[in-house]
């Protein structure tokens, strides 16, 4: 990317510039001003448009936009099913806080009622300790957060009713973390 030049950084912003444009061989993109291999949805456009319409066969088509055949019909796909806004990069990683499940958030709530001081370090050296998972602290100030925004599922309630046998345990663990470091409070 050229850090220069204003539409390859609006188009990174947006998500859309073709990190592979070297690999766009198609004649539109290299004899016209207009068509621009660093606009992943131009080009991503312009695959389908040339095999619908001008009738390519799917392999020529996406070896010239730089897409394999999979790549080709899963896009595809996606603009049959949502348009333009299918042809958008998805985001990438974990959508939500999979970690934290009811079980885990159970103790994350069980340790805050007994020390509301507690801070997101010392609750991520308890779900070490209880689950042997590690959590970044940020995840677990995220999922607090949207505990205080959004009603209780009745998944949320299912599990606090079911665990609510292991709240000795719980309650235990947490009143262990004294051998937490307190660089961690």
């Amino acid at each position: 990317m050229n850090p220069s030049n204003p539409k390859q950084i609006k188009l990174q912003a947006a998500g859309t510039l073709n990190p592979h444009p070297e690999k766009v061989s198609d004649a539109l993109f290299l004899e016209r001003a207009f068509f621009d291999g660093d606009d992943l949805l131009q080009v991503k456009y312009e695959m389908l448009r040339c095999v619908a319409q001008d009738g390519r066969s799917v392999a020529t088509a996406a070896a010239a936009f730089g897409f394999s055949r999979r790549h080709f019909y899963v896009i595809q796909k996606k603009f049959a099913a949502a348009g333009f806004p299918g042809l958008m990069p998805a985001k990438r990683g974990p959508h939500d806080a999979h970690k934290l499940d009811d079980r885990v958030m159970h103790l994350v709530m069980t340790a805050i009622d007994d020390d509301p001081t507690l801070k997101p370090a010392a609750l991520v050296h308890l779900i070490q300790q209880a689950f042997q998972i590690t959590v970044h602290p940020r995840t677990i100030e995220k999922a607090l957060a949207r505990k205080k925004t959004a009603p209780q599922t009745d998944a949320y309630k299912e599990a606090m009713y079911a665990y609510g046998s292991h709240d000795q345990r719980l309650r235990t663990l947490t009143r262990s973390r004294a051998e937490v470091d307190t660089r961690h409070r």
